[in-house]
């Protein structure tokens, strides 16, 4: 099973995905996107490990090329996001012209491996401003990743102020 959870910044799709991928099983593998650059970075990624904590994740850094993971367990993916950040303007990504395509082969290769998958994401391009051409490329192509993994999923979540909407199920979509 595939599932995609988007929303907004705080808006609490993280503990959401979390609980949801705790559903699968007692071994569940937490692959944390996110790169400790800087100190705002570091103290989401202690955020995020005191969210996590005692809950029974076996947490997995990767920061680019996800499909040459070796899990074969129930897992969740936080976040989409971080991943193409990484993947477009990391040495050791794979560049913005290849970025959105290695990402969906690596969503597709891990939603086969770990049978059970959820994959975190966030709302962008809402706020109407318009930003420099690289960060416009950025939202282009997770809009694109989104619009392909939703796609894909058997089921996709949009978390607003804490309040989980499922907006699609079983391949069809559903109004809320």
């Amino acid at each position: 099973m595939l599932i995609l959870v988007t929303g907004a910044s705080g808006s609490g799709k993280s503990g959401f995905a979390e609980n949801t991928a705790l559903q699968f099983g007692q071994c569940v593998t937490y692959i944390a996107a996110m790169k400790p650059d800087g100190a705002d970075a570091q103290k989401r990624i202690d955020r995020h490990r005191a969210m996590r904590r005692g809950k029974g994740f076996h947490t997995v850094e990767r920061y680019t090329d996800i499909k040459n993971l070796g899990i074969h367990t129930p897992a969740i993916l936080e976040c989409l996001p971080n991943l193409l950040a990484n993947e477009m303007f990391s040495p050791e990504g794979c560049g913005a012209e290849n970025a959105e395509d290695e990402i969906a082969e690596g969503i597709r290769t891990l939603a086969a491996k770990c049978k059970n998958l959820v994959v975190v994401t966030d709302e962008i391009g809402s706020d109407g401003a318009i930003y420099d051409a690289a960060t416009e490329r950025y939202k282009k192509i997770l809009g694109s990743l989104n619009r392909r993994i939703a796609r894909a999923a058997d089921e996709v979540y949009e978390v607003v102020c804490g309040v989980q909407m499922k907006i699609k199920q079983e391949g069809r979509s559903c109004t809320y």
